[in-house]
């Protein structure tokens, strides 16, 4: 099976890469010089020159909540634009299977827990990520909308919780939680500062499973896609405090200072804990615990980030 993976370079695209279950795939993963999402010249130039049997799109500008907040439009177009050509030009070329990659941040705020696929389009959305959530849902309500309509076609979407990991971005100004975190308690280690900061009060939850926990899935799903709900939440059922994650990650690095609170900081939506009986359903569960995921995301911190 030749299998195009878009966002080859990202986390999740890193992890798919180099699990070595995949192995037994012709993965193509393209540089954005080899294939430009945002150009549709590019990606029929592209097509055409490739056999392709399958799409996995996992491509996409990502950020946290700072970045979210301070460009909303790049998140909200760039996004679109990116899933909008490569959806159209899988329909040019007549490409059977597509699994899209979506984000817990598509579902209302504040909205019951835990979140269920029904729930989309069913509130508000959390405003430091809109841009964001309003593009991923664009692009999922396409392909349900093809799959719909279709005798043919199978375009789906994977709504994982939030993620970290090896190959995940530790930037001060972009990064997620988790790896802002290992990044803030390290650092402060190395400049013997028993203090870190939280943003907020630390009682905000949220869900986080290993990127290479959500590799082994996007393979089950692979060989086992026509069985697979149109949108399915991918996540572990239960989650943890900011605070809570604090305290696991430090205990995990060896940090013996203490924890303060910025309360002037934005928080984000105050739960995203995700409904997981369709994945029970579906026949796949995580097998990650967090202080292993921990460690394995410290070891690839240390190994490519740490000066």
């Amino acid at each position: 099976m030749n299998v195009l993976l878009t966002g080859s370079t990202g986390m999740v695209g890193m992890n798919i890469i180099n699990n070595p279950s995949f192995k037994k795939l012709n993965i193509l993963s393209p540089s954005r010089s080899e294939l430009d999402l945002l150009e549709p010249k590019s990606l029929k130039a592209f097509f055409k020159k490739n056999e392709i049997d399958f799409v996995i799109h996992a491509a996409g500008l990502v950020g946290g909540i700072q970045a979210n907040i301070e460009s909303p439009y790049s998140y909200l177009v760039d996004n679109s634009q990116i899933g909008m050509n490569l959806i159209n030009v899988c329909l040019d070329f007549n490409i059977k299977n597509l699994l899209n990659m979506g984000s817990s941040c598509m579902y209302p705020k504040n909205f019951s827990q835990p979140l269920h696929e029904s729930d989309l389009l069913q509130g508000p959305l959390e405003p430091t990520n809109e841009g964001y959530a309003l593009a991923k849902i664009m692009v999922a309500k396409l392909c349900e909308y093809i799959t719909n309509n279709s005798d043919y076609f199978e375009y789906k979407t994977v709504i994982p919780c939030n993620l970290y990991g090896a190959y995940d971005n530790f930037s001060y100004e972009t990064s997620h939680m988790i790896p802002a975190v290992i990044r803030k308690i390290h650092d402060a280690k190395i400049h013997h500062s028993n203090i870190v900061e939280i943003w907020g009060d630390g009682n905000v939850r949220r869900e986080f499973m290993s990127a290479r926990d959500l590799s082994n899935f996007i393979y089950y799903a692979l060989e086992n896609f026509i069985n697979m709900p149109q949108n399915i939440n991918v996540g572990l059922g239960f989650d943890y405090s900011i605070n809570e994650y604090y305290r696991i990650i430090g205990k995990e690095l060896g940090f013996k200072g203490e924890f303060i609170h910025n309360l002037d900081k934005p928080i984000g939506m105050k739960q995203k804990l995700l409904n997981i009986e369709s994945l029970e359903l579906f026949g796949w569960k995580h097998s990650i615990n967090l202080e292993d995921g921990i460690q394995e995301s410290y070891k690839f911190f240390l190994d490519y980030y740490a000066n």
